[in-house]
């Protein structure tokens, strides 16, 4: 079995499907399944496929031109958009021929491949993972979903098209990668107090669904009523808008946050050490790989309460009510006591363990190419060459 994994962003952006995409092709290595990796950008594990990135100059006078002829008709209504429809122009050669499956969760990737499937212009069956939260129009144009929490299987049970197959397998991080360790030796790292609570937030920099705004007045709020002298870390990729809510958050509270925008995830592990209590602004998420990697170094959550959110993290998490004001303040409050804290971070650790460790969710998947590959007739399928398209690890 060959298994393309993608993900146009991979390499030069961090987000929770850059993650996924690497943890996913990292624990198929260690099975008998043929694996490549392929992404926005090449080094030694990613097969780099070239692609109009998101940030760059010609992707922005694209995206002004297509918005008035309306781009979005065909792939082409925003920066995204444009970057997945040349990542799937170039990636078609590389892969029609010589794969099986391909599994990606950027949806106009899938969309594309879905497509050249059907009309037998790729080989490879797509496996469409809806880890970006897409409306019923998105997942009812495939064959294979995988949906990743409970909830959203059931949501989909009454909407699903005749024939689809569904698998419900959540995202599963490295839980060898993500530990508690040396927090002395984590601060010193990134330069941070050894003496000073410090709450964390790893999400993009920026003001629509991640809310960094709204976690900046929370703190705000939180170091007024509280009289705490607690440290808010925010680390994140960079968007439009990032440099603006640094500023904002700079001078509405000085040297009580810090910022780091673009940290490599290598080391975001030691990142998370530094922490004491890691929180979410966001009031809704399709997964939050983040989530699992805070618990997994021993972090106490606290988010807003919602089924998705209670549901992965489970019992080391204090849920509030983020949509109002002061909602994620009162969550944090009580954590500030080390006591306290403790009782939901001794959990974190097994919860995920359990659940989201990759020994706990890898099998799933496997038997999920080999239900999907046993499903699908061949017949209609690009056949294969003698020599592969694109190197396998």
């Amino acid at each position: 079995m060959r298994v393309a994994i993608a993900c146009s962003g991979l390499g030069h952006v961090q987000r929770g499907i850059e993650s996924w995409a690497t943890d996913l092709a990292h624990g198929l290595r260690g099975s008998d399944i043929d694996v490549a990796l392929f992404g926005g950008a090449r080094s030694d594990e990613i097969a780099g496929v070239p692609c109009l990135r998101r940030t760059g100059a010609t992707n922005r006078l694209l995206t002004r031109g297509f918005r008035h002829l309306g781009g979005w008709r065909y792939g082409l209504g925003s920066p995204y958009e444009i970057e997945q429809t040349s990542f799937a122009l170039s990636l078609w050669p590389k892969i029609r021929r010589g794969f099986d499956l391909l599994h990606v969760q950027d949806p106009l990737i899938a969309q594309w491949f879905e497509r050249a499937h059907r009309l037998g212009l790729s080989r490879a069956r797509v496996i469409y993972a809806n880890g970006t939260g897409e409306g019923s129009g998105v997942q009812r144009r495939f064959r294979h979903l995988q949906l990743l929490t409970a909830q959203a299987e059931a949501e989909w049970r009454a909407e699903k098209p005749v024939g689809q197959s569904v698998f419900m397998i959540p995202n599963f991080i490295d839980t060898a990668l993500f530990t508690p360790g040396d927090k002395l030796r984590a601060r010193a790292q990134f330069g941070l107090p050894a003496d000073r609570p410090i709450i964390l937030c790893c999400a993009a920099i920026r003001r629509h669904h991640k809310r960094i705004d709204y976690l900046l007045a929370e703190f705000q709020r939180l170091r007024e009523h509280a009289g705490h002298d607690a440290l808010l870390v925010v680390a994140g990729g960079s968007e439009a808008d990032t440099q603006a809510v640094i500023a904002e958050g700079k001078a509405a509270l000085g040297d009580q946050v810090r910022f780091f925008p673009d940290v490599p995830r290598a080391n975001m592990p030691d990142l998370y050490r530094t922490a004491d209590i890691f929180t979410l602004a966001s009031l809704h998420e399709m997964f939050g790989i983040v989530l699992l990697e805070a618990m997994a170094s021993g972090l106490p959550v606290v988010c807003h309460d919602s089924p998705n959110f209670r549901a992965i993290v489970g019992p080391a998490g204090s849920f509030h009510d983020a949509s109002r004001d002061g909602g994620l303040a009162a969550g944090i409050a009580p954590l500030l006591d080390p006591a306290t804290r403790e009782a939901l971070a001794r959990q974190a650790r097994q919860h995920v363990d359990q659940q989201f460790s990759e020994q706990a969710v890898l099998p799933g998947i496997i038997a999920m190419y080999h239900a999907v590959l046993r499903s699908e007739p061949r017949q209609n399928a690009v056949p294969p060459r003698s020599a592969p398209d694109a190197p396998s690890h």
